[in-house]
């Protein structure tokens, strides 16, 4: 249904963050991830680019679900968990931008203005409970409901 993922890989109290060094989001700190090749399933699509843009093998996500807003255009999204004594050097320079493992405080504080806009709205639900969401962005609020959809894919 959608063309792209955004995946974030969580180790204890942080997750892998990218900050883009080209649009969209240039300059501002997000998950991993991308477009869905054909053919692909949005679960493959998201392992893929997780190993694409970190060199990270993922398996099951631990949260996911979907995110849409008012054009109809939206995103899967995923959280991943790795053992926390799983050792990944950051920060890392890769094509995309610049790895780095933030902590989840830093993530959602209010006063942080160089994360995804959404992300702080949606990241806490991900995080506090497993399962499949469908979150939606309109007027300027984000609602959400668990269960989403099988039409997801996920």
């Amino acid at each position: 249904m959608f063309k792209y993922t955004v995946c974030f890989v969580k180790k204890g109290n942080e997750i892998l963050m990218l900050n883009r060094e080209k649009d969209p989001l240039m300059g501002v700190w997000n998950g991993v991830g991308g477009k869905i090749e054909k053919g692909e399933s949005p679960d493959d699509g998201a392992r893929r680019e997780v190993w694409e843009e970190t060199d990270i093998r993922v398996d099951d996500y631990f949260s996911k679900g979907t995110v849409t807003w008012e054009t109809a255009n939206g995103l899967y999204v995923y959280l991943y968990e790795v053992d926390p004594a799983f050792i990944y050097e950051t920060p890392k320079k890769t094509r995309e931008g610049i790895l780095e493992w933030k902590s989840i405080d830093w993530i959602l504080h209010p006063e942080n203005q160089g994360i995804a806009k959404l992300v702080p709205q949606y990241l806490p639900v991900l995080l506090k409970q497993e399962g499949n969401y469908s979150f939606h962005y309109i007027n300027g609020l984000l609602s959400w409901c668990q269960d989403a959809p099988k039409f997801l894919d996920i």
